[in-house]
């Protein structure tokens, strides 16, 4: 009786082993083919309106569910510490940086392509000062304080509005600050002006004691940039043509219901209402593709950054990678 006990037990072990070996074969089948998650790691900043929107509503998770994608979400306080990010492979998306931050990133060689392109704001960022000012035009810039964001789109805009009054970055006394800290120190007097973006000049343009010296109308066109690591482009073209479209949709979405955009964005952003949609307003968030006739602003930007010794050497923006829609890869910017 023990005897067959032990038999018993010995074919009911072996049963369980094969049973066993078949679904382990059997998971390891389908782990095969339905392969292991894509991580898509997406660095953005506070003025990366529409990748917060679809942070905040969870489209993009959802238009991603089917590839299997798993969202991470990294937030930076601009543009340049972002692609930093991005070149070290920190981040696989980067989203949205201004037209000046990929020629930062171009100069580090950096292994990007530039994804998709916001039609031109330039009202979306200005220079700012106190409304009791001695500032009234460009040219009182010369011997002032200013406090900019180094690589942002309000940099470029400082150097055109210099050039512009003939001065150049040496006539200045630069302090490179994040928004935050710009802010502050403006706030508290220690400079003269404060250049800087939306929202952040829609969080103070309303205030009794400021005025807009300029903003970037005549000066730059500020077009923002989505940018990927060229690996992970190469790699997942079909994530990179869902983001396209969602980023694209988030634009048109936000067009169309200005209010419920902003009603959204005031808990993410600590802003209210008003002020975000007044910010909104000055955006196009019209997403397009990056054609080369879209590009010509980025050399004129490089040489600008190059001619007052902020470069290291010469870019050469026609050398850059746009991504091909319909080809799934990259191509220069030169064609």
């Amino acid at each position: 009786m023990a005897y067959m006990t032990r038999r018993a037990f010995a074919r009911l072990a072996l049963v369980s082993l094969v049973s066993l070996s078949s679904a382990l074969v059997s998971a390891q089948s389908f782990a095969q083919s339905s392969g292991a998650p894509i991580a898509l790691r997406i660095g953005y900043q506070k003025s990366s309106t529409l990748i917060t929107l679809l942070k905040a509503r969870g489209t993009l998770e959802k238009a991603l569910a089917p590839l299997n994608v798993r969202v991470s979400w990294n937030e930076f306080t601009s543009g340049l510490p972002l692609t930093e990010a991005l070149n070290v492979d920190a981040v696989d998306f980067s989203a949205d940086v201004a037209d000046t931050v990929p020629i930062f990133a171009q100069a580090a060689h950096a292994r990007f392509v530039y994804v998709a392109q916001e039609a031109p704001s330039p009202g979306a960022q200005a220079i700012i000062v106190k409304n009791d000012s001695p500032l009234k035009t460009l040219a009182d810039l010369k011997g002032k304080r200013i406090a900019v964001t180094k690589a942002a789109g309000s940099h470029y805009l400082l150097l055109a509005a210099l050039n512009k009054a003939g001065l150049s970055a040496a006539d200045v006394k630069i302090s490179y600050l994040t928004p935050a800290d710009g802010r502050a120190a403006f706030e508290r007097g220690s400079v003269d002006a404060w250049i800087t973006w939306d929202p952040y000049v829609a969080s103070v343009d309303k205030n009794a004691d400021v005025r807009i010296l300029a903003n970037g109308d005549g000066l730059a066109s500020y077009q923002r940039y989505y940018l990927a690591s060229r690996t992970f482009a190469d790699a997942h073209p079909e994530v990179v043509q869902v983001v396209f479209d969602q980023l694209k949709e988030a634009g048109e979405w936000l067009r169309a219901h200005p209010d419920d955009a902003a009603t959204t964005l005031a808990p993410v952003w600590g802003l209210d209402a008003a002020t975000i949609e007044r910010a909104n307003a000055r955006r196009s968030y019209l997403v397009r593709a990056v054609a080369p006739q879209n590009f010509g602003e980025q050399q004129i930007i490089a040489d600008a950054f190059f001619k007052n010794g902020l470069l290291p050497a010469r870019v050469e923006t026609n050398q850059a990678q746009l991504w091909d829609f319909t080809a799934k890869r990259p191509k220069t910017s030169g064609g």
